[in-house]
């Protein structure tokens, strides 16, 4: 399973979209439903699952899922 899928698969946890539905321009909170505790509970199981730490400034200005993904890809 490719990284782009593990990760749509942990924000499909969190919302009704199908990790194959999602697109990089849905953003968290509108688009897909994502109240502030499921946002800060799937950092944490982002950080989990890839063994990243990702800093709290930088995590809280992820708005969509391409930022969320570019961030992980230059943690990874």
């Amino acid at each position: 399973m490719t990284k782009e899928m593990q990760f749509k698969n942990i924000v499909a946890q969190y919302c009704e979209v199908k990790p194959e539905d999602m697109n990089g321009d849905m953003r968290f909170r509108e688009d897909l439903g994502f109240s502030s505790l499921d946002f800060m509970s799937f950092l944490g199981e982002l950080e989990d699952t890839f063994d990243v730490e990702l800093e709290d400034e930088e995590a809280l200005k992820i708005r969509n899922v391409s930022e969320a993904l570019e961030l992980l890809n230059t943690l990874v």
